[in-house]
């Protein structure tokens, strides 16, 4: 008499779905040493989710890397700009100051 056992077929794609639904972290440390001296030490931690998943719980780095988002291209770009344009006001500013400075200068000299 054979015993059957009920098979649980799953597809890759559900076993993908659930794992982008929940979330998958994978953590781990790689610790080198030598005659108890630890010489190099590296942590290695990856987070396996959905976008919306990674959002929920607080993961929205790429939104702000100007390299992966054009949005946030254009506010590095836009802040740059702005940073411009003070530096160049505050030089301007300067530069009048130091005329301001060498003129006196001159007519003390006279």
């Amino acid at each position: 008499m054979s015993v059957e056992h009920p098979v649980q077929s799953h597809s890759i794609v559900d076993v993908l779905e659930k794992v982008l639904d929940k979330g998958v972290v994978i953590a781990g440390d790689i610790r080198v040493g030598l005659a108890d001296v630890e010489l190099l030490s590296i942590k290695i931690r990856l987070i396996i989710a959905s976008v919306d998943k990674a959002k929920e719980i607080g993961m929205d780095w790429w939104e702000n890397d100007p390299y992966l988002s054009s949005k946030a291209s254009e506010k590095h770009t836009q802040a740059l700009q702005e940073e411009n344009e003070e530096l160049k006001s505050r030089l301007e500013q300067l530069e009048h100051k130091l005329d301001d400075t060498n003129r006196w200068n001159a007519k003390e000299n006279e």
